[in-house]
C-alpha cells in the first residue's frame, strides 16, 4: 500500500500526510492509527487494522517470551492511538517526537503496510553509512526470487 519516500513538516507535533500517501489512506477508509516506534529512532504509523493484525499474531504467543515481551513493552512505550483530522494530519506522541528529534523537516518512507518517519539528517547519515552489502543483496534477491 505504502511505497517511496516525501519530505513532510511537523508542525505543533502534527504531520501532514504526503498526498501520495493520503490517497490509499483515503480509499481504505481509515481515519485511526497506531503511531509507536521499536527504537525510538524514528516514528512508525500503522493504520489501525494493519495493527491490529500485530496484535494477533503476538498474541498467539506467551508474553513470557522474553523477545515479545521486550517489543510490546516498547511498542507500547512509543505508541498511541490517534485519529487522523481532516486536514490528514497525524498527532505523533510527544516522548517519540523528542527521542527520535521529530520536528521540523522529516522524510516519511513508505514501508509496504505502514509509515516511517524519521529525521531527515538521521535519514540521510543512515543511507550513507549503509550501503546494502552483497550478503544483503543476495538474500532480497532469493526472497524476490527470478526477474520477470
Amino acid at each position: 500500500m505504502f511505497r517511496g519516500s516525501y519530505e513532510a513538516k511537523i508542525t505543533e507535533g502534527r504531520l501532514k500526510l504526503p498526498s501520495d500517501f493520503e490517497k490509499p489512506v483515503i480509499a481504505s477508509n481509515v481515519r485511526q492509527f497506531y503511531v509507536t516506534s521499536v527504537d525510538g529512532k524514528s516514528a512508525e504509523i500503522w493504520p489501525l487494522p494493519e495493527w491490529e493484525k500485530r496484535e494477533a499474531k503476538l498474541a498467539e504467543y506467551s508474553t513470557m517470551d522474553d523477545a515479545v515481551a521486550k517489543y510490546l513493552n516498547m511498542t507500547s512505550y512509543y505508541g498511541q492511538q490517534v485519529e487522523m483530522d481532516k486536514q490528514a494530519r497525524i498527532s505523533l506522541p510527544k516522548i517519540l517526537r523528542g527521542t527520535a528529534r521529530l520536528e521540523g523537516e522529516v522524510m516519511v518512507m513508505g514501508k509496504l503496510s505502514y509509515l516511517e518517519v524519521i529525521n531527515s539528517q538521521a535519514l540521510q547519515e543512515t543511507i550513507t553509512a549503509g550501503a546494502m552489502s552483497k550478503d544483503e543483496r543476495n538474500k532480497v534477491a532469493a526472497i524476490l526470487g527470478p526477474a520477470s
